[in-house]
């Protein structure tokens, strides 16, 4: 018996306690993925507008400093030559992330990805609207670390999303907040 589609009901005809918990899990990815994005482009912007053409700023020393850096690139600035393919590999992800937002019930999982989409969409946005053209752009890196590569937020955020994914992997918990029985 279903009240809506999509909706389960109880034998009494009652919404399925299923439903608060698919609520609460999307209100926790919204929480998420819209403020780190926004906080992802809002430092993009900050970095680029003060510290362009500025050598490292210091902020703990010499071992954590802020410092200007467009990469075309992956992670580690690998596959430079292939902006395009990792632009299109992000606008998957992005895709796959809102896809399995119709089974999202897991407050784990709403928290993984909620970090992702923030992270793919973060980096995205650079490489579709900055410099040298769309689907090529460099994303904006500024974060450093002595012999580590520079980083941002959004590089923050899908290395967050890894991390609960795979502690919710170790777990056994689906998206849908189920349990494997493996």
């Amino acid at each position: 018996m279903q009240a809506a589609r999509g909706t389960p009901l109880t034998p009494s005809g009652d919404i399925s306690p299923d439903r608060p918990r698919r609520t609460r899990s999307l209100l926790i990815f919204a929480g998420l993925a819209l403020p780190l994005y926004l906080l992802d482009l809002g430092t993009k912007v900050l970095a680029t507008e003060h510290l362009v053409d500025r050598p490292p700023v210091e902020i703990i020393g010499t071992f954590f400093t802020l410092q200007y850096a467009l990469n075309p690139g992956a992670a580690f600035s690998m596959g430079t030559e292939y902006t395009v393919v990792l632009t299109f590999v992000a606008m998957g992800a992005a895709l796959v992330v809102l896809w399995l937002l119709r089974r999202l019930a897991s407050p784990g999982w709403a928290v993984a990805l909620g970090f992702l989409l923030a992270g793919v969409l973060g980096n995205l946005t650079d490489r579709l609207f900055r410099d040298p053209a769309p689907l090529r752009g460099h994303v904006v890196d500024f974060l450093a670390f002595p012999n580590f590569p520079i980083f941002n937020v959004a590089d923050i955020c899908i290395n967050v999303a890894a991390g609960v994914i795979i502690l919710q992997a170790f777990r056994g918990i689906r998206v849908d907040g189920t349990r494997d029985s493996s």
